[in-house]
């Protein structure tokens, strides 16, 4: 035999004994590991799965987990998903790539299920050249520097903090492009809120994040400063939110960072819990203190931000109105329904506490006509609408804007991971780690956020358009009908009628 040959043997045959040593380990060590969690399964009293079924019984924690990944990509319809479906999701993705929204061959929604809206196309609609064009309006008459705003359509609040630095840039620059307002959300005024150049409204949560001194009280000098941002348009007052009506945010505290620990004024890791409610204000009469308050100071409008309980509760608030001056009055008053939102909240007060924004919304848009507010105070509907059909329902019910938080977090490319409570959002929007975030492309996902946007304002223009009115806002509860459970559809004025003044005679 030839020595190179023979050289090229010894090779072969020591690379073979190699791979068969190595494989006589890994299977040695996956037998000594499967030994110790035997008797670690066995003997540990937690899991009673584990107890019995040593090692296989881990197998259900790891199915049960991946499952919910899973679930959407395999084994759940299009529309069944919950709390957003695949549908919608698809959607959004489309708008945002700036793709057609076209589908051929019939919807695929169910529009049997109860609550369904279906929207009372014209018998003869206005021609094409008459397209249903949105209008700005006014918010705030009586403030030194009231609002025009441009849009009905806008961005909710997500405070930098819940959300990351690059998903508040990216939301800012986008907002800027589309000609919309983006909320602050509770974590005060960051520098990336205003790089963007968009319209801002700063929301002042319970812990008066931004606007505070040190004792946590309203200080006005940081009010002004504030103010004096002139794209800094609005103020919000935040009684409460979706997720968690009664209780304040919650900010982990893994989730802080020494620059949001020095915009809020909190420390590091340690949770940042909000108190549930403004400490001076435990009355409406204090509540409409403070707008007053804050509108003088800032000279910009002011608004309210809360979940609704019940039409008695509200109703008390505007007979405090109508006992004081309506200068007191907010010039907006936001509706965010209790199906919960993004973030960390107590299950049960996602699931079940405060009236869903479809209830909500024509209640308190009736008390506010009722009581003759209907052009001093703005209504603003928020509350999972992500989609043409939700946001055109909430014109036609009242709605002068609506505002979505998680429509733009599907626009920047969120998942629907279910991980907005952790530090490990993997699109990088809820996350501070920097492996997560590199993935979150500013100069990519701030043309998405814009498209989203434009694209729903386009789409709801065709819905309003198909239903014979010439700006969006024009659509009443009459011009949708409301599926019911023995499948005939009832037009919504009927199951919920708007006010109507009566008559002189009576």
């Amino acid at each position: 035999m030839e020595p190179g040959i023979e050289g090229g043997m010894d090779l072969a045959v020591r690379a073979l004994n190699i791979m068969s040593l190595t494989f006589v380990a890994v299977v040695g060590l996956g037998l000594l590991v499967a030994i110790v969690l035997f008797v670690i399964d066995r003997v540990q009293t937690g899991d009673a799965i584990r107890r019995n079924y040593p090692v296989i019984g881990r197998f259900r924690t790891l199915f049960t987990e991946l499952g919910e990944f899973f679930r959407q990509y395999f084994f759940v319809m299009d529309r069944e998903e919950l709390p957003f479906n695949r549908a919608q999701r698809d959607w959004i993705r489309r708008a945002g790539e700036g793709q057609s929204n076209t589908v051929a061959f019939g919807s695929t929604r169910n529009l049997n299920i109860p609550n369904t809206p279906i929207f009372v196309n014209a018998a003869f609609p206005p021609l094409n050249d008459q397209y249903a064009k949105t209008e700005p309006m006014l918010i705030g008459p009586t403030a030194r520097t009231p609002y025009l705003a441009p849009s009905f359509f806008n961005i909710s609040g997500m405070s930098y903090g819940a959300i990351s630095k690059p998903a508040v840039e990216a939301l800012s620059q986008g907002a800027k492009e589309a000609g919309i307002w983006l909320n602050t959300g509770e974590g005060a005024l960051s520098p990336f809120h205003l790089e963007g150049g968009c319209d801002v409204v700063f929301q002042i949560g319970t812990a008066k994040y931004g606007v505070r001194d040190e004792h946590g009280n309203l200080d006005d000098d940081k009010l002004r400063e504030v103010a004096a941002h002139e794209t800094v348009r609005m103020f919000e007052i935040k009684l409460s939110q979706g997720a968690k009506p009664g209780k304040g945010g919650i900010l982990p505290g893994e989730k802080i960072t020494p620059e949001i620990a020095k915009i809020r004024g909190i420390q590091m890791g340690k949770d940042s819990q909000s108190p549930n409610r403004h400490k001076e204000v435990s009355n409406y009469g204090e509540l409409l203190d403070m707008i007053h308050h804050v509108r003088n100071v800032t000279g910009k409008p002011v608004g309210i931000k809360t979940v609704v309980g019940s039409e008695t509760v509200m109703r008390e608030m505007f007979e405090c109105i109508a006992a004081r001056d309506t200068d007191c009055a907010p010039d907006f008053i936001v509706i965010d329904g209790g199906e919960g939102g993004t973030g960390a909240a107590p299950m049960p007060l996602i699931d079940l506490v405060g009236m869903s924004v479809r209830e909500a919304l024509p209640v308190v848009t009736n008390l506010r006509d009722e009581f003759g507010l209907k052009d001093r105070i703005r209504m603003i509907a928020s509350g999972k609408m992500v989609n043409p059909a939700d946001v055109a329902w909430a014109l036609a019910a009242g709605a002068d804007f609506v505002t979505s938080a998680r429509g733009f977090m599907f626009a920047l490319g969120c998942i629907q991971a279910l991980k907005c409570n952790k530090n490990t959002c993997p699109t990088g929007i809820t996350t501070h780690d920097p492996r997560f975030q590199k993935g979150l492309v500013v100069e990519r996902k701030n043309r998405r956020v814009a498209r989203y946007a434009k694209g729903m304002i386009r789409e709801v223009e065709t819905i309003a358009h198909s239903v014979g009115v010439a700006e969006p806002r024009l659509m009443r509860r009459r011009h949708v009908r409301i599926m019911q459970p023995d499948g005939r559809s009832v037009p919504m004025n009927k199951i919920l009628p708007s006010y109507q003044a009566p008559s002189p005679a009576e």
